[in-house]
């Protein structure tokens, strides 16, 4: 078994710096599913796809055991211009490789996928095994986990491959991006006319930033409410009679984003119109026998403030994968090679032996 689990990661490597050098920004990733697709294929395993989404199921699965997604992402960010390796060049030096996505989120998904080999021929496991590499998790898109959730079989849990150094995200900030916009009446700014629709969004900007939620998480704080962006007014002698204003909120697990609409609209004059409300917060129980295996084998559990497709995700969840949040979209990101092979020897431990 060392010396398979030893194949397994040189594998993962060489996949890696493959997907690396293979361009995969959100919503133009088929050249990486291609590769993904090649690569279970080499390995004896036949792949299923649809749009950009690459997912297989284990030999010996039985819809009468419950059944364990194991997911991460393909899809990139774009490579800013402070960058001064090649962003696709895939860079191996001693035991770090450097490259775009190679931490966010390449690390994750390719020791998932060897995770997935690992299991895929064993007949005696207590559950079903089914890994999903998706596309467009940067810009949470429709042709992302979402569109292949509902071609799934009924799914337990879900293990999230996101660069946590392999602690255990037990929960996760939501979120819900809101339109605002107030409304007036024009006038000339000389006299004492119109209905100024800026000093209305003012009064509600003001309890927006005042106002804190009741709930608060003990993993994830309380909710909190940031206004982002403003715009009103066309010239300097004319009342506006329009105000637009942008609010990102950040949910707990106490509130579903549609309550936090619901309070925001009850307590402002402008228009409130939520761009989604499916980025939900998410949690799962500490007593969860996942969980518990977890912090046997010396894991952190936490709560994270960062999105992934997790929120998207109705069912019981972890987020945990190799590599440092903190590289994610920075120039020159890395991951270590011995933080790969450490994360499919995490996910093993994880998985074997678990009983849901």
């Amino acid at each position: 078994m060392p010396q398979l689990t030893e194949a397994l990661e040189d594998a993962a490597i060489g996949l890696l710096i493959e997907l690396i050098r293979t361009p995969s920004l959100s919503r133009e990733e088929a050249q990486t599913a291609a590769v993904l697709a090649a690569f279970l294929r080499r390995h004896g395993v036949e792949p299923q796809r649809a749009g950009h989404n690459i997912w297989a199921q284990n030999r010996h699965f039985d819809p009468a055991k419950p059944t364990i997604l194991l997911n991460s992402h393909h899809d990139t960010v774009r490579a800013g211009a402070s960058w001064t390796y090649d962003p696709l060049g895939a860079v191996v030096e001693g035991d770090r490789l450097t490259g775009l996505g190679s931490n966010d989120a390449g690390a994750s998904a390719v020791s998932l996928l060897a995770t997935f080999l690992h299991f895929y021929e064993r007949a005696d496991l207590a559950y079903n095994l089914i890994c999903a590499i998706t596309a467009e998790e940067e810009i949470s898109g429709a042709g992302g986990i979402r569109s292949v959730l509902p071609l799934l079989p009924p799914l337990a849990l879900g293990i999230v491959g996101e660069p946590t150094q392999m602690d255990l995200a037990v929960a996760e900030k939501g979120l819900v991006v809101l339109d605002c916009t107030a409304h007036g009446r024009t006038g000339h700014a000389a006299r004492n006319e119109g209905d100024n629709a800026l000093y209305k969004a003012l009064d509600d900007i003001s309890w927006i930033r005042r106002y804190q939620f009741p709930e608060v998480s003990p993993l994830l704080g309380p909710v909190k409410m940031t206004v982002t962006q403003i715009q009103a007014g066309s010239q300097h002698n004319v009342v506006p009679d329009r105000c637009a204003f942008v609010v990102d909120v950040r949910t707990n697990e106490c509130y579903s984003n549609q309550q936090v609409v619901d309070l925001v609209r009850q307590h402002v004059q402008a228009d409130v119109v939520p761009r989604s409300t499916h980025l939900n917060s998410s949690r799962i129980s500490l007593t969860h026998p996942l969980v518990q295996r977890g912090v046997a084998l010396g894991r952190t559990t936490f709560g994270s403030a960062t999105l992934s497709d997790q929120s998207m995700m109705p069912f019981d969840t972890v987020k945990v994968g190799p590599g440092d949040s903190a590289r994610s979209h920075t120039p020159d990101e890395y991951i270590m090679l011995s933080e790969i092979r450490g994360g499919i020897r995490g996910y093993i431990d994880l998985l074997e032996g678990l009983v849901l």
